[in-house]
């Protein structure tokens, strides 16, 4: 049993470049300091004293940041491709960090997190086209699941060590965090090598899935499947960005835990998807299963997460039970739907035009990250935590039909495309 183990693991790991293994050495260094965001409505709160409704709008800010950041990272990766892109980003966005501890006043501090984000999140689909260039379709999928690997390794590194940090100052974390950004950004100019700039598109293969066939059409905008597609992901990632935002409040106003176990518990998150999900892809991959199926099956596990989080105010079982049962549930569903919602979008796309349907995915991401804290803070403070779970748990619901339909008629349209003409 230990030995078919190990081999499901190895084999797991095989195959995958030496480029994509530095891209994801990268985002592990990157991500070792990501603390702002986490405990970004804890600062807001408990340091600055702002009301929930106005972190609630700083959030919603950050994500509008992102919004236009991965708009604008998409255009350029595909003018000028994906490694300077990265570079930049990466430079840019941990001088900002460094500054944005400095910033106090509403009004500023809104205006510095949309600078922030709308350099930082540039370079979301100038990795993911880096990461689709140094991969082949048999390995995609996998090279995703590499990357978030390494985001989680580095997410369960930054989450402890960030409830540490917090609980004895909070601009530790804007350093941490941005100092960390200086460092990767380092790293990629001296091992990663530049690409032929007679290939501004940077992709070296074109995938060959009959499962998301590519559109006659090169822009992601006429798409009208795809742009469905990103509409449900997006739902999906409402839902699941309140990890981020609501849920961190939820702990420590009504469960009143410290912010070393908030930080704790994410890290829990991060260290499960570590040990677990690049063997469970691998596993999915072989028994060649849907990737919407699989999409469907995580989103609709996030449903059933927040509704664990009712169960709180229940004598039966201790608050804390329920929450480690919370994150749990909220890892699985991530580990079933992240990977393959990113690996569809690569396969969807044409070379020409990848970065920009990795951009639209990601603008979807943003706009979640956008909505998410905004809707959450407002139904919080109108209906409470309780109508809270139950509004995501609906949301997540309509997600995950929203992506059975659009698997159904993905299906029917491969049929109808391999069926001979007359």
């Amino acid at each position: 049993m230990i030995q078919q183990t190990l081999r499901l693991y190895q084999r797991a790991y095989q195959g995958l470049s030496p480029s994509v293994w530095l891209l994801a050495g990268v985002m592990l260094i990157n991500r070792c300091g990501t603390m702002v965001l986490p405990f970004l409505t804890l600062y807001l709160t408990q340091q600055l004293h702002y009301t929930v409704a106005d972190a609630g709008i700083v959030m919603a800010v950050y994500g509008l940041g992102a919004f236009v950041g991965t708009f604008l990272g998409g255009r350029l990766t595909d003018r000028f491709g994906f490694y300077y892109v990265q570079l930049f980003s990466l430079m840019f966005g941990g001088v900002f960090l460094l500054l944005l501890q400095l910033v106090t006043n509403f009004y500023a501090l809104c205006g510095s997190v949309f600078l922030f984000t709308l350099l930082g999140d540039s370079f979301r689909p100038a990795n993911q086209a880096a990461i689709a260039h140094y991969s082949d379709p048999d390995t995609r999928t996998r090279a995703f699941s590499l990357n978030r690997l390494a985001i989680n390794l580095g997410w369960a590194v930054g989450g402890g060590l960030g409830g540490w940090l917090a609980s004895i100052d909070y601009s530790l974390l804007f350093w941490a965090d941005g100092l960390t950004c200086l460092v990767a950004s380092i790293v990629l100019r001296l091992f990663l090598p530049i690409p032929d700039s007679s290939n501004p598109t940077n992709v070296a293969s074109v995938s060959t899935s009959n499962i998301a066939p590519v559109p006659e059409q090169e822009s992601p905008y006429r798409d009208t499947l795809f742009i469905t597609f990103v509409g449900c992901a997006t739902l999906y990632l409402i839902v699941f960005m309140q990890l981020f935002s609501i849920v961190p409040l939820f702990l420590k106003q009504v469960i009143h835990m410290s912010e070393r176990t908030i930080g704790s518990l994410m890290a829990l998150n991060g260290i499960l998807i570590v040990v677990i999900e690049m063997a469970l892809v691998y596993t999915l991959e072989q028994q060649k299963r849907s990737k919407t199926g699989l999409i469907m099956s995580g989103v609709a596990v996030t449903s059933l997460s927040y509704l664990c989080l009712l169960l709180t105010n229940w004598p039966i079982l201790p608050a804390h039970f329920i929450i480690v049962l919370f994150i749990l549930f909220v890892t699985l569903s991530e580990m079933l739907a992240m990977p393959f919602i990113q690996s569809f979008t690569v396969e969807r796309s044409k070379p020409a035009t990848r970065g920009q349907y990795l951009a639209l995915y990601s603008m979807g991401t943003a706009l979640a990250q956008t909505t998410a804290p905004a809707l959450g803070s407002q139904l919080i403070a109108h209906f409470g935590f309780s109508a809270h779970w139950v509004a995501m748990s609906v949301i997540g619901l309509l997600s995950a039909i929203g992506f059975g339909v659009l698997g159904k008629i993905l299906s029917r349209n491969t049929v109808s495309q391999s069926l001979p003409r007359q």
